[in-house]
């Protein structure tokens, strides 16, 4: 039988609750209302500031954008960057992390030092570009994913998780005649689905948001992700000198809009695919973090 409350146990939850709410309308508002700016008029946005439900609905913003096939040869980019660089990040960070969790592996210690050597230091932007145009990756896509495809601290988080898994099921596969690569792909990936689902989430963003990679290695404005051609359409729609291949320079875009237009545009793929990911993702972070 369930003891009623005490008036303390009441209170706290209602503070609780009431403060979880004010930080919930706090994170949300903003995003609100940079969905409602970018399908309002120029003009009611100027005078209220502030939109959460605009008076008079209008799609110029988003009309401007896609006004050209630009933008959905960028998401088409991105989307495969993103799909193709998740696959590799994880087969790479599940190969490894699987390795250093052997705790018979020679020099792991040593290995799992030079990991963590990678967090803290690393060689900077000119001679990771060197090392990029030495491997001929220049003006291709694997140059968006072969340099960042695995991160320490997410090699770090699988390699925890492999590791709590009960030693037990290794020893009785390994009984059953299974080799390394069975008890990998058939059993430690199998049980290691939440934490896989996370550091997958934690990948798909990275790609996702690929700037900095391509501006400095694409030298085909054909092959620019969509972060790359979302910034040159709000440069652009500043009014400011922009590299204006597939956009219409004699339209005047309505500048604040197609900025919040070009956020939703940039954030809502992501959006879309967290839902499928959520009942794994709070699971896998926390597992994968428990000991080191």
């Amino acid at each position: 039988m369930v003891q009623d409350k005490t008036i303390s146990s009441r209170i706290f939850d209602i503070v609780n609750y009431t403060l979880l709410s004010i930080i919930g309308l706090v994170t949300i508002l903003p995003f609100l209302h940079v969905i409602a700016g970018s399908f309002t008029t120029v003009t009611e946005l100027a005078q209220k500031q502030f939109v959460l439900f605009p008076t008079v609905w209008s799609l110029d913003a988003y009309k401007y954008v896609f006004s050209t096939n630009t933008v959905f040869r960028s998401l088409g980019v991105s989307v495969g960057v993103t799909f193709f660089g998740t696959l590799f990040s994880m087969l790479l960070t599940c190969l490894m992390a699987y390795g250093l969790s052997r705790r018979d592996l020679d020099g792991r210690n040593f290995i799992m030092f030079m990991v963590l050597f990678t967090m803290l230091f690393s060689g900077g932007m000119i001679p990771t570009f060197l090392v990029v145009k030495e491997m001929g990756l220049i003006d291709t896509y694997a140059a968006l994913i072969v340099p960042t495809a695995i991160n320490a601290f997410n090699l770090i988080i699988m390699r925890n998780f492999f590791q709590n898994l009960p030693e037990g099921l290794e020893e009785s596969a390994k009984i059953d005649g299974a080799g390394d690569w069975g008890i990998l792909f058939r059993i430690v990936i199998p049980l290691s689905m939440p934490a896989i689902a996370t550091i997958s989430l934690f990948y798909a963003v990275t790609y996702w948001n690929t700037y900095m990679s391509a501006i400095l290695y694409l030298n085909d404005a054909a092959k620019w992700p969509v972060q790359v051609i979302l910034r040159q359409i709000v440069i652009l729609a500043s009014g400011l000198a922009a590299d204006t291949s597939g956009m219409d320079e004699f339209v005047r875009p309505p500048e604040q809009t197609v900025k919040m237009a070009v956020i939703v545009i940039a954030t809502l793929p992501i959006l879309c695919v967290y839902p499928f990911l959520q009942k794994h993702f709070a699971k896998g972070a926390l597992l994968g973090s428990i000991k080191g």
